[in-house]
């Protein structure tokens, strides 16, 4: 899928909390995939290419980010996101979904039932810090605007590069595509800055008794070379959640695996989906 296929499939579901772009792709039961932040749903355009055929995949935009349109005073929170998924869930007719998640779309994830996310108390990391007061200061929205005008400094350990075990996998129409919608408009640049603003660790910490209670089958898949989000982490949800199935560790991957480590993702899933 490339950026041109991306927006012409791209489809809105009216929902309480705005209009959730996505796009779909495949056929069978539905699985759901969450992108992490500051990304979207093409983040998961090589997964959904290689497993369409089990299931019928739809990549949504998160509220305060990519193409979803939301007003200006709706929440955005952790909670709230997980409120919304549960709209779209209704408004698709969906019934029983498998759910994938990455980064912060991974602590989602776990706050709509339970992957390198947010997990318990361990968010947001140090690492994350200082980007959370970017944003809080405007300096977050420079650094986009700089980052679209020179894709090698986005590509750069300073930028999205910092995600990614190979910084050629963001290509230049990615970036345009993760970057172009959040600064597109005071309203849009005021939703991404709340975003990150909503991080609070409360949020997952108060479901950890749900968790210890969820047995639906459960993969999780961690980067070993991730900068924000240690392995223990993984351990931790393999240890808390019953119905982990398997631990996967992939070395020599980051943060944003399933862009440019696919494969780390694709087996595994077809695996689960397949013994399901």
């Amino acid at each position: 899928m490339d950026a041109k296929t991306f927006h012409a499939r791209r489809r809105f579901a009216e929902t309480p909390s705005g209009r959730i772009a996505y796009v779909e792709q495949g056929r069978g039961p539905a699985a759901v995939f969450l992108h992490g932040v500051p990304l979207n749903g093409f983040h998961w355009r090589h997964v959904i290419d290689a497993v369409g055929d089990l299931r019928r995949c739809i990549a949504l935009d998160l509220m305060g980010l990519g193409y979803t349109e939301i007003r200006p005073d709706q929440n955005v929170s952790f909670t709230a996101q997980a409120r919304m998924l549960a709209e779209l869930c209704d408004a698709l007719d969906l019934g029983p979904i498998d759910l994938v998640g990455n980064d912060s779309g991974g602590g989602i994830a776990q706050l709509f039932a339970a992957t390198n996310c947010d997990t318990h108390d361990n968010w947001p990391p140090e690492a994350v810090k200082p980007i959370i007061e970017a944003a809080r200061s405007g300096a977050l929205t420079e650094a986009a605007r700089l980052m679209l005008a020179d894709p090698g400094f986005a590509r750069s350990p300073a930028g999205l590069g910092v995600g990614y075990a190979d910084p050629s996998a963001p290509t230049d129409e990615a970036i345009r595509v993760y970057l172009e919608p959040l600064v597109a408009t005071p309203e849009r640049i005021e939703n991404s800055r709340r975003y990150w603003l909503s991080f609070d660790c409360a949020q997952t910490v108060a479901i950890e008794p749900a968790l210890r209670r969820l047995r639906v089958p459960t993969l999780v898949v961690w980067g070993l070379a991730d900068v924000f989000f240690d392995v223990r982490w993984a351990r931790w949800l393999r240890d808390t959640i019953p119905g982990v199935t398997r631990l996967i560790e992939v070395s020599e991957a980051k943060l944003f695996f399933p862009e440019d480590r696919p494969e780390a993702l694709i087996g595994p899933l077809r695996a689960l989906w397949t013994n399901q």
